[in-house]
C-alpha cells in the first residue's frame, strides 16, 4: 500500500514543471516514502530515488526521507542497510543543502540518550558535506550546526579516570575527535581569510571563535586531563590541543587572550560584545590548559616573569573558584591553576603592593569556601596546602597585611585558628637572630595581637564553636610570654598585657566557668532522666550519645582552662 502510494505520487509529480508541487504532494511523498523504508521496501525506494526522471522531485522532497534512513543506519544490522545507505548518500548529493541541513540537525537534536553519541558520529560527516556545498550562507549555518552539536556533546558524561578515557565508555572521546575533523576544513578556510585576505572580521572566523570559546567551557572545563606519563594517548588532551591550535590558526594570540585583563582588552569591532566574544570562564579554562597542562606552550615567549604570570592569572583563578556556585561541586582543576602559578615563585617574592589588586584577596576568600564547605576531604586538604603556599610567597609586610585581612574575612573558627598559627610562626621567625623585622615585632605587631587576642562575643562566646580559634590564640599568648622575656619585650606583649587580660583572659575565664556550669547541669539532668525512663534500647543509645557529647564538652573546657592557668602562672611569676 505505502509503496503503491509512493510510486503514484512520484509518477504524478513527473508531469509537474517548475517544482510547483502541492502541499498534498509533499505530505504523500513524505508519509508513503517513510513507510516504505520502515517496512523494508528500501530497494524499490532506491530505484525510484536514483531514476534521472525523478531528479527534480527528489531534489525538492527527498530530504523528508531522512528520519527513517537515519534509524536504519544507526541499527547497522538491518538487512536493508546497503540500500538505505545508498539512498542517504544520493540525497546528500542532489537535495537542497538548506533543507538537508534542517533535516540532519533535527535528527541530531531528537536523538535519544542511548544513541546520542552514535547519532553524532553518524551525521558529522554528512553535515560537513552539506555545509561545504553552501555559499555565502555557510558562516551562519556553520554557527547553527556547531551550536547544536555542542549542546549534544555537553549531554555526554565526562570520563574521570584513566580507564574510562582509554575505554571511551561514554563515547565523548570519539565525538571530540570527530568534531575536530569536522571543523578542520572551516578552520583552514578562516585561516586563509585572515592571513591572505587580512580579514579578521570574517564571519566564518567569528563562528569558529564562538565554537572554541564554548568548548573551553564545556566539556574542557569539566575534564581533568591526564598528563602524558599517566596516559600517553589521550583523545581529550589532543582535542584540547587542537582547540588551542584552531584559535591560533584563526588569528587569536594565546598570550593576548590570557594576559590582557578583560576590561582593558583591545576594542574589537563587530556585532559581538567583548564578554560574549571572550567569556571569562573560557579564558580561565584556556589559562588552565596552558599553565597547568602546558598545552601550546611554544606559543608563549619565555620573557614573562613568574610574578607577571601570577598577576595575569589571578582573574582566571578567581573565575574558576567563584564559578563553582556550590563548593561541593568543586573539582581539583579549580585549585590547580593557582597552585601551578605559585610554585614558580620564590618564597617571599610577592610585594605588598600586589594586595591592592582585589583578586589577591578574593581568590583566597574563595579558596576558604572550598576548604570549609567542600565535603571531599582531599580537596579540603588541597585547599589548605594552596593557601599556605600563597602565604609563603608574600614578603614580610605583605604576609602581615594578608594575615590581618584573612583574619577579618574568613568567618570560620578552623581557618582563623590556622591564620593565628601562621602569625605565631612569623613571630617566632622574627625573634630568631638575624631575622628581625618591624612587622612581627613591637608597634606593628600590637594591632594584630589585639585582633587575635579577643573573644568574638565576650564571655558569651560559644567556646565549642570557636574552639580552634580560642586554642590557637591561647597557644600564641603562651608562646609570647615564655619566649619574649619581660626585660626584653621585643614583641610589646608585656606593654599590652593589661589590655589582653581585660579583653581576653578575664572574659575567657568567665566564659569557661559559665559554659562548664551549663554543661554540668545538662549532664546532671540527663542522668536523672535516664533513671526515670524505661531502659529501652533506643533510649539507651540516645542517652549514651548525649552523655558522651556532654563529657566531651566538659573535657574541652578543662583543656582550655589548663592552658589558661599556665599562662596566668607565667604572667604572675614574671610580674614579681
Amino acid at each position: 500500500m505505502a509503496l503503491e502510494q509512493f510510486s503514484d505520487v512520484v509518477q504524478k509529480c513527473q508531469a509537474i514543471h517548475d517544482d510547483s508541487y502541492t502541499t498534498e504532494d509533499y505530505d504523500v511523498f513524505t508519509i508513503a516514502g517513510r513507510a516504505c523504508i520502515e517496512e523494508g521496501d528500501s530497494t524499490q525506494v532506491l530505484s525510484i530515488v536514483v531514476d534521472e526522471k525523478n531528479k527534480d522531485i527528489v531534489r525538492c522532497m527527498g530530504w523528508n526521507l531522512l528520519p527513517p534512513l537515519v534509524q536504519v543506519l544507526l541499527r547497522k544490522d538491518d538487512r536493508s542497510l546497503p540500500h538505505c545507505l545508498a539512498i542517504f548518500s544520493h540525497l546528500l548529493e542532489v537535495c537542497s543543502p538548506k533543507e538537508l541541513l534542517v533535516g540532519l540537525l533535527e535528527q541530531v537534536e531528537e536523538a535519544q540518550p542511548d544513541v546520542r553519541a552514535e547519532t553524532l558520529l553518524l551525521l558529522l560527516n554528512p553535515l560537513q558535506k552539506v555545509l561545504l556545498r553552501l555559499g555565502r550562507r555557510k558562516p551562519s549555518s556553520l554557527g547553527m550546526v556547531l551550536s547544536t552539536l555542542l549542546e549534544q556533546v555537553a549531554k555526554l558524561p565526562v570520563p574521570h579516570t584513566k580507564e574510562q578515557e582509554e575505554d571511551d565508555v561514554f563515547s565523548l572521546c570519539r565525538c571530540c575527535t570527530h568534531l575536530m575533523a569536522f571543523i578542520r576544513p572551516f578552520v583552514q578556510e578562516a585561516r586563509y581569510n585572515v592571513l591572505v585576505l587580512s580579514d579578521k572580521e570574517d564571519e566564518l572566523r567569528t563562528e569558529l571563535l564562538k565554537f572554541c570559546m564554548k568548548t573551553l567551557c564545556q566539556p574542557l572545563l569539566e575534564v581533568h586531563l591526564k598528563d602524558p606519563d599517566t596516559l600517553p594517548v589521550s583523545p581529550l588532551r589532543d582535542f584540547a590541543t587542537e582547540i588551542l591550535s584552531s584559535l591560533s590558526a584563526i588569528g587569536e594570540s594565546l598570550p593576548s587572550l590570557v594576559f590582557l585583563p578583560l576590561l582593558r582588552r583591545r576594542e574589537v569591532p563587530g556585532f559581538l560584545e567583548e564578554e560574549v566574544r571572550y567569556p571569562k570562564e573560557s579564558l580561565s579554562s584556556l589559562a588552565h590548559l596552558l599553565f597547568v597542562h602546558h598545552l601550546a606552550v611554544d606559543a608563549f615567549p619565555a620573557v614573562y616573569s613568574p610574578v607577571f604570570t601570577l598577576r595575569s592569572n589571578m582573574e582566571h583563578i578567581n573565575q574558576l573558584l567563584s564559578s563553582v556556585q556550590h563548593a561541593d561541586r568543586v573539582s581539583p582543576l579549580h585549585q590547580e591553576l593557582y597552585e601551578k602559578s605559585l610554585v614558580r615563585l620564590e618564597d617571599g617574592s610577592l610585594h605588598v603592593s600586589l594586595l591592592e589588586i582585589k583578586t589577591f584577596i578574593s581568590v583566597p576568600r574563595n579558596l576558604v569556601k572550598v576548604m570549609t564547605l567542600c565535603p571531599v576531604q582531599h580537596l579540603r586538604t588541597k585547599g589548605l596546602k594552596v593557601l599556605q603556599l600563597s602565604i609563603d610567597k608574600f614578603d614580610t609586610e605583605a604576609k602581615y597585611n594578608f594575615l590581618q585581612s584573612m583574619l577579618k574575612i574568613s568567618n570560620h573558627s578552623g581557618v582563623e585558628g590556622y591564620i593565628i598559627k601562621n602569625i605565631k610562626n612569623q613571630i617566632d621567625f622574627s625573634l630568631k637572630p638575624g631575622h628581625g623585622n618591624p612587622w612581627f615585632e613591637g608597634v606593628h605587631l600590637l594591632p594584630l595581637l589585639r585582633q587575635v587576642l579577643v573573644l568574638p562575643d565576650g564571655p558569651e562566646t560559644d567556646l565549642l564553636q570557636y574552639l580552634d580559634r580560642v586554642m590557637e590564640s591561647l597557644n600564641l599568648l603562651r608562646y609570647l610570654v615564655i619566649r619574649d622575656k619581660v626585660t626584653e619585650n621585643q614583641t610589646g606583649i608585656w606593654t599590652e598585657l593589661y589590655k589582653i587580660e581585660d579583653k581576653f583572659l578575664k572574659p575567657l575565664r568567665v566564659g569557661v566557668n559559665m559554659s562548664r556550669a551549663h554543661y554540668e547541669m545538662e549532664l546532671k539532668n540527663t542522668m536523672e532522666n535516664k533513671k526515670s525512663k524505661v531502659k529501652e534500647s533506643c533510649d539507651f543509645l540516645n542517652f549514651t550519645v548525649i552523655f558522651q557529647a556532654l563529657h566531651s564538652a566538659l573535657h574541652t573546657f578543662d583543656m582550655i582552662e589548663s592552658v589558661l592557668v599556665r599562662i596566668e602562672e607565667i604572667i604572675s611569676v614574671d610580674n614579681i
